[in-house]
């Protein structure tokens, strides 16, 4: 992938936080959770969700990137905190498309430009992970 293909948000090297609710919205989901609801996620759109970016470190958080605004359209459960106009002055670390990242990288590869989870979709894994899940 060339770096014209990718958004401007995407640095180049390294990683950088980037203020919710401009380029995009975010839903964070902790540990072993995000991983499911990425796993779900990825089954139900052929191993493509868009852009999700993961912390390995920490609380292993999963960020779900979404279009900017989109978050406010929807009911989020306890265990899925939102990033955006639901919430202000928040960040996401976003990593560079290559190299050295950590503690973050990009779980299903970097984004193309214009390319985000679909908000909806997510909002049904989410809501069905989370309030599966016990620990819920």
């Amino acid at each position: 992938m060339t770096n014209h293909e990718l958004p401007d948000w995407v640095p180049a090297s390294g990683h950088q936080l980037r203020l919710t609710g401009i380029h995009f919205d975010a839903i964070r989901v902790r540990g072993v959770r995000g991983e499911a609801v990425l796993h779900h996620l990825a089954d139900a759109t052929g191993g493509q969700p868009g852009p999700v970016v993961r912390e390995v470190s920490g609380g292993r958080w999963t960020y779900f990137l979404i279009p900017a605004g989109s978050s406010a359209e929807h009911t989020w459960p306890p265990g899925a905190t939102c990033f955006g106009p639901c919430a202000r002055d928040q960040y996401v670390g976003i990593p560079a498309a290559h190299g050295n990242t950590y503690p973050l990288s990009w779980r299903c590869g970097p984004p193309r430009e214009g390319e985000f989870v679909d908000p909806a979709l997510l909002n049904e894994v989410v809501t069905a992970q989370l309030c599966l899940s016990p620990e819920g």
